[in-house]
């Protein structure tokens, strides 16, 4: 089971190219992909995204969040700063769903390399931004 971060289901729905993006193709042939919430709030949020394109991201199955989430996002957030290094909230919330949910995060954000140095949040890193 894997969750995926914005970048790579971006450059998925676009018909973008990358092994992160073959690896989305893959992990949802065999059913293997779960939505991180904050992940689906960004992706809905394009005022262009065609009704039948959100409805079938919407049926990927929803990560739930543990008790406690918020405070521990914030935390991880904390440590993430402390260490001077970038920490978006949104990246944090992400990170952090996929920690509850010990899953790997499939993504092409390197950002996502800060959370990783800080706890143990499996990446699988596409090609794409850094």
């Amino acid at each position: 089971m894997i969750a995926v971060d914005t970048s790579t289901w971006i450059a998925f729905l676009e018909g973008g190219t990358g092994n992160d993006v073959q690896l989305l193709d893959q992990a949802l042939e065999d059913r293997q992909v779960v939505m991180v919430p904050v992940v689906l709030t960004e992706l809905l949020s394009d005022p262009k995204l065609p009704s039948s394109v959100a409805k079938t991201l919407s049926d990927v199955p929803l990560m739930e969040l543990a008790v406690g989430y918020w405070e521990r996002a914030g935390q991880l957030r904390a440590r993430v700063l402390a260490k001077r290094r970038k920490a978006r909230l949104g990246d944090a919330l992400i990170a952090q769903s996929c920690i509850d949910g010990r899953v790997s995060l499939l993504t092409r954000d390197r950002d996502f390399g800060a959370f990783a140095e800080v706890v143990s949040l499996p990446l699988v890193i596409g090609a794409g931004r850094h």
